[in-house]
């Protein structure tokens, strides 16, 4: 919505400038974009006079010019063919940005000449859509005169109407909410009514009263159209709008000037006598509107159409457009001019369903205020009159308009209790006198004191808080008191349970080795559930969120799959995640458990000192820290090679067990069949605790960790090689070569495996470093001795034997 300022001082007796009015806008709740300044546009560009103009050496069409200009005599060449001496025109220097041209003027030679400026025409500085040649202006202008000033370039403000207040959409409402502000005063202007001088020749029907309750009308005969006058002109294209002709511009006026749309037919081109207002035709009937813009539309039951010919051919859309059949022109002598009220859903509907978008739309969808049907009418009647003269009609009112906003109780220091502004009851019965709504006292037997009637324009008040908000932006959001929130006492320190200490300390542990935190869906697709043991239809959602997420996961390992996929697809293959949530097993959403979830994409750059580490111990050193930082019983944990489940890759996983009945972790490469359903490259691999089935530390009271027990005394090592048979797990000779002596020997590490010569076929042999750490004195050869051969026997438990 544009308007200009002294469109706005039309009806607001105001001293304040454009930028005074755009401020008190902006705090008065209406969104200001832009402020347009067409002055400031036009600036750099001054009136001059060609003192003379000859030919240009080397070219026929073109002029050199001596040009007296505000910055004394400058030689301009110019091609313009009305370029001649004594003639007064615009003048723009080196430096200044043409509009028009989108250009910048620098000083440059023109066919050997050295133009030192430029003569402009209207069209060049946007003040006209065509010229013949460079601006002829009356000779009696001085020179130097700013160009702003003679074609009155004011600035226009250009802001943004919410849906719910089209009274905006009209420079009265504007003024009366600036009114309301205290920026200035509401000038009133009663409409008088212009009395008719003959019956309407032209009759009304409404045949479809829930698209068009109400239609009111007249004919006003012997009207002379033709260009409309300049001032009428200017206002309009002063935002943006084109001149056509008087008719039609008064229309364009009071739409914008009263938020009230119009339109004009030409009663020599109605077929008929009789308008009838309808809904479109079936689709079988496959009716179609050339409408003003020359393009044809299709109405269709939904759309409501203006219609003559007893109803058979349409004339109009109503509410959004007009058709090209009964427009008005040069010729027109006698007009039927319409002022109707159209459903706001209707009208909203069609616009959207056939692509139009005017101006009359714009204001029907976001509801036209009803009561403006008849003074709408009498204001354009009376421009008419004025503009085109002829001699009007009785009006014809058919239909009755949709109700007035019902009235509701308001307490006063309701304002107060919502904002907290202190304002006394006469300032805001002011307030909302100002602003149309109608404050009486409250009546007997009634609560609040006082019973407000919102304006037939305000259909968006229905309660209490929205007068508190009509209140407080016209008093000004800024002068909401600072306040401080009464103190309120701090809570009681939370305390986490164990299984929320678990995972907090889970989330960190992995976070400190590389692993970034996927949140996902705790819901996945039924057949990806199936993949992973689930898929039941106890699990399966009734109403899911989407298509691909209708069953409750049974794992969390397709979800993070499937995100290091995505994360692939854009260029980031080598993925570390993990995720913390629940899983749901067969029994049902109640069987539910939570998981500690991680995978690893190893998709690393190439490098010359080789792969590094093999992913999948990597894998495991990260999995095993993680269980230490939790608390579980690393050092009792089973290691079972093999997996009974199918998304595991067969000789390439395992699972760490407190015995066979307590699975607490599964882990390994995940197999190339479910990534490949997944659509995900490999290879993954990945692991997922069942945080349910890792025991709480025992003795555990909850303090802190206790100091380090740190030795003075140096460690020593001693290897050790043992053969063994090669099914058998290597972490079972650790767990036994540590607990051989748990106080002194403090770590064992494999450094070694090797399969060939000298080994038995189906045997290998396993390399161990034993790390002992003395406590008290340094240890003798004989203690050492000792504590080798306890290490030998408690590996030979085992089936190892000590390699020679």
């Amino acid at each position: 919505m544009k308007f200009t300022l002294s469109w706005l001082k039309d009806h607001l007796e105001t001293e304040a400038d454009v930028h005074q009015i755009a401020e008190a806008m902006t705090m008065a709740g209406l969104e200001v974009e832009e402020v347009l300044d067409p002055a400031a546009k036009l600036a750099p560009f001054t009136v001059a006079k060609i003192i003379s103009a000859e030919r240009h050496p080397n070219a026929d069409r073109l002029q050199v010019c001596q040009v007296e200009t505000v910055d004394g005599l400058k030689e301009i060449v110019c091609g313009a063919p009305n370029a001649r001496a004594s003639l007064t025109t615009i003048y723009a220097p080196i430096g200044a940005y043409v509009p028009g041209l989108g250009v910048t003027l620098v000083e440059k030679p023109v066919r050997g000449v050295v133009s030192n400026g430029m003569l402009c025409s209207a069209s060049e500085l946007e003040l006209a859509d065509e010229s013949d040649g460079i601006q002829e202006l009356p000779p009696e202008i001085p020179v130097g005169t700013p160009v702003a000033g003679l074609f009155g370039a004011e600035p226009v403000i250009d802001f943004e109407v919410t849906p719910n207040r089209p009274d905006w959409l009209g420079v009265a409402g504007i003024a009366r909410d600036l009114a309301a502000a205290s920026v200035g005063k509401l000038k009133h202007f009663d409409i008088a009514v212009v009395r008719g001088a003959f019956p309407s020749p032209i009759s009304v029907r409404l045949e479809a009263t829930e698209m068009c309750p109400v239609f009111a009308g007249r004919v006003i005969r012997g009207v002379k159209n033709g260009p409309s006058p300049a001032w009428l002109q200017k206002r309009l294209t002063a935002i943006g709008l084109r001149s056509i002709n008087r008719l039609v511009d008064v229309t364009n006026l009071i739409a914008y000037d009263r938020a009230r749309p119009l339109h004009v037919y030409d009663v020599a081109k109605l077929d008929g006598a009789e308008i009838v207002v309808r809904a479109g035709r079936a689709a079988d009937e496959a009716e179609h509107l050339v409408a003003l813009d020359g393009k044809t539309y299709a109405a269709d039951p939904s759309v409501c159409v203006v219609a003559d010919a007893g109803g058979a051919r349409a004339i109009g859309l109503g509410g959004v457009m007009g058709g090209e059949t009964t427009g008005c022109d040069d010729d027109t002598t006698d007009v039927f001019l319409e002022s109707a009220w159209f459903d706001p859903i209707v009208t909203a509907q069609t616009g959207r369903m056939l692509g139009i978008h005017s101006d009359a739309q714009y204001r029907f969808a976001r509801g036209v205020d009803p009561v403006s049907v008849t003074p709408g009418l009498e204001l354009a009647t009376r421009l008419i009159l004025d503009l085109c003269g002829g001699e009007p009609s009785e009006i014809v009112f058919v239909g009755e308009p949709p109700a007035n906003p019902e009235p509701f109780a308001f307490d006063p220091a309701y304002v107060k209790r919502l904002t907290g502004m202190d304002l006394a009851d006469d300032r805001i019965g002011t307030i909302l006198g100002q602003l149309g709504f109608l404050v009486t006292a409250g009546g007997e037997g009634q609560v609040e004191p006082w019973t407000v009637t919102p304006p037939s324009w305000r259909r968006d008040v229905e309660g209490r808080a929205d007068l508190v908000e009509e209140v407080a932006r016209i008093e000004g959001f800024d002068n909401l008191p600072d306040v401080a929130l009464p103190p309120v006492p701090a809570p009681a320190g939370g305390v986490l349970n164990p299984r929320q200490a678990r995972v907090r300390t889970a989330r960190r542990a992995l976070a400190s080795l590389g692993y970034a935190e996927a949140v996902t869906w705790s819901f996945t697709k039924q057949s990806t559930a199936a993949l992973f043991g689930g898929g039941d239809d106890r699990l399966v959602l009734e109403n899911p969120i989407a298509a691909d997420l209708d069953c409750m996961r049974p794992s969390a390992l397709p979800n993070l799959i499937q995100a290091a996929a995505r994360n692939a697809a854009r260029g980031f293959a080598d993925a570390a995640l993990f995720e913390i949530g629940p899983i749901y097993l067969g029994d049902g959403p109640k069987d539910q458990r939570t998981v500690i979830a991680g995978l690893v994409a190893p998709h690393a750059a190439r490098h010359w000192g080789g792969a590094g580490e093999e992913p999948l111990f990597a894998l495991k050193g990260d999995l095993i820290a993680v269980l230490e930082e939790i608390g579980a019983p690393v050092a009792s944990l089973q290691l079972a090679q093999g997996q009974n489940r199918d998304w595991w890759h067969p000789g390439r996983s395992a699972r760490l067990q407190l015995g066979p009945k307590n699975v607490m972790v599964e882990f390994g490469e995940l197999h190339p069949r479910i990534l490949k359903a997944l659509d995900a490259d490999g290879p993954m691999l990945a692991f997922e605790i069942v945080l349910d089935s890792v025991p709480e530390p025992r003795g555990k009271s909850g303090k802190g960790r206790g100091s380090a027990d740190l030795s003075s005394l140096m460690p020593l090592t001693r290897d050790f090689a043992f053969v063994v048979e090669d099914a058998k797990p290597v972490g079972d000779l650790v767990r036994a070569a540590s607990g051989a002596d748990k106080a002194l020997i403090v770590d064992v590490r494999v450094f070694d495996i090797y399969r060939g010569k000298g080994v038995d076929d189906g045997f290998k042999s396993v390399a161990l470093e034993v790390v002992i750490q003395p406590r008290e004195a340094t240890l003798a050869e004989a203690e050492i001795e000792a504590l080798t051969a306890k290490v030998v026997a408690a590996v030979e438990k085992q089936g190892g034997k000590l390699r020679a």
